[in-house]
């Protein structure tokens, strides 16, 4: 894929999002808005971020990534993981699978995220915390 300069692959839990640049390595980042805000100001311009779809976990990075004008894509976990067992890899880390999310992103035609909007968001939110407890941490507000 060369229409980015650079690729992100990211592999998001519940604290922390690890990311693997195809350029410049691997950091690691806060899953919080000030991790997200963070994360942004490191990236370039034409640059393209890789992620798979965990439950809950990466809908607020991938909701903020593309409410900042960042071309973002939520790919297949099992896609992935069928991806890393091609290439022979035992190796199990949440670094190393940020790098395989990346190497995924470089090898692969990916669709671009279609963000949901507030509505759908705020259904999506009600659906998986049905007493509102996690409504501002959900929408970043």
């Amino acid at each position: 894929m060369d229409k980015y300069k650079e690729t992100f692959g990211v592999d998001i839990s519940k604290d922390v999002f690890d990311v693997y640049s195809s350029e410049g390595g691997h950091s690691q980042f806060k899953n919080d808005s000030s991790g997200f805000k963070l994360f942004v100001s490191t990236l370039a311009v034409d640059t393209l971020v890789v992620m798979e779809a965990t439950g809950y976990y990466h809908y607020r990075l991938a909701q903020f990534l593309y409410k900042n004008g960042i071309p973002v894509s939520v790919v297949n976990p099992l896609s992935v993981k069928r991806f890393i067992q091609m290439k022979l890899s035992k190796i199990k880390t949440d670094k190393s699978d940020a790098k395989a999310i990346c190497d995924y992103g470089l090898s692969t035609e990916v669709a671009l995220y279609n963000a949901l909007n507030d509505v759908q968001a705020e259904c999506l939110q009600h659906f998986l915390f049905p007493n509102n407890q996690s409504l501002q941490w959900f929408l970043l507000l």
